[in-house]
């Protein structure tokens, strides 16, 4: 990684976490404050404008911060008094804080308190409290906050069938859950249909459905059109799409069911582990 500028150096080995998707990025400084750099036509970058940035820009007088992820055109830090924040793009709710109004600076996602993790998916978020609950908010059409609907929410939305998780990740259009018993749980689109060129039907499913099959699981992500789990062992699975061979295990046939990652036998001893993975799978 290379990111130029005053005081280079330094800036690199303060850095504690990354996040960002679509077309602008997050670091995360141990002093607490945010830097973004890239696209920036919704304010996702947090700076008060809308100009892009080809440097690193300090998030204003943002502190206090000790986690950050990005979506398509807005940003989510979670601070160290458990509350989120938003900024950037808000025409389907994502920022969470009841209206549809674009911020070009972070506001508070409303009623969200006691949270000990936050995913941003492409247009919607996912919320994690301390007492185990799932909370969602943004974009809808394809079932990805779990309430059996498709409208989209701006305020956050607790998913009640959803009780004893430990983390969640948000991808494009779904939403991927781990609970603290090992099971994966997952809503929203799932799987599409090229019907001819101009036609695609997602399939969705609009509440928590178990993944079947997939136990012992301690890590997870989820991706735009896949999700990524490691188990308590060591080993990768994944499932979804993978036209581009992202499920790594030597096809490039979708999988609806998780199939597990083939790596080389000169990075791990076997064919089938990869237990560093344990501690870098990332949000």
């Amino acid at each position: 990684m290379q990111v130029h500028g005053p005081d280079n150096i330094n800036f690199l080995n303060s850095i504690v976490a990354l996040g960002g998707r679509g077309y602008h990025s997050l670091a995360l400084k141990s002093d607490g404050t945010v830097w973004t750099w890239g696209f920036n036509t919704h304010g996702q970058l947090g700076d008060g404008s809308a100009k892009h940035r080809n440097l690193p820009i300090q998030v204003g007088n943002f502190t206090g911060v000790s986690a950050v992820t990005g979506g398509y055109s807005f940003s989510m830090a979670l601070k160290t008094d458990h509350t989120v924040w938003t900024w950037g793009g808000n025409a389907n709710g994502e920022l969470g804080n009841g209206t549809n109004n674009s911020s070009f600076v972070p506001v508070q996602v409303t009623g969200l308190s006691d949270v000990i993790q936050a995913s941003s998916g492409w247009k919607h978020a996912v919320a994690l409290k301390s007492d185990g609950t799932v909370w969602t908010w943004g974009q809808n059409s394809k079932g990805e906050l779990g309430d059996a609907g498709t409208s989209n929410r701006n305020l956050p939305y607790q998913v009640g069938s959803l009780h004893n998780v430990i983390a969640v990740s948000g991808g494009d259009c779904h939403t991927i859950a781990l609970k603290a018993d090992g099971t994966v749980w997952t809503w929203g689109c799932y799987g599409r249909t090229q019907v001819d060129a101009n036609t695609i039907i997602d399939y969705v499913h609009p509440v928590p459905i178990q993944v079947p099959g997939l136990t012992h699981v301690v890590k997870l992500a989820a991706r735009d059109y896949h999700n990524i789990a490691v188990k308590s062992d060591g080993t990768v699975w994944t499932w979804g799409w993978n036209v581009n061979g992202q499920l790594g295990n030597d096809t490039t046939i979708d999988s609806e069911s998780p199939v597990q990652v083939i790596f080389p036998v000169a990075l791990t001893g076997s064919s089938t582990n990869l237990t560093p993975i344990l501690m870098l799978l990332l949000d």
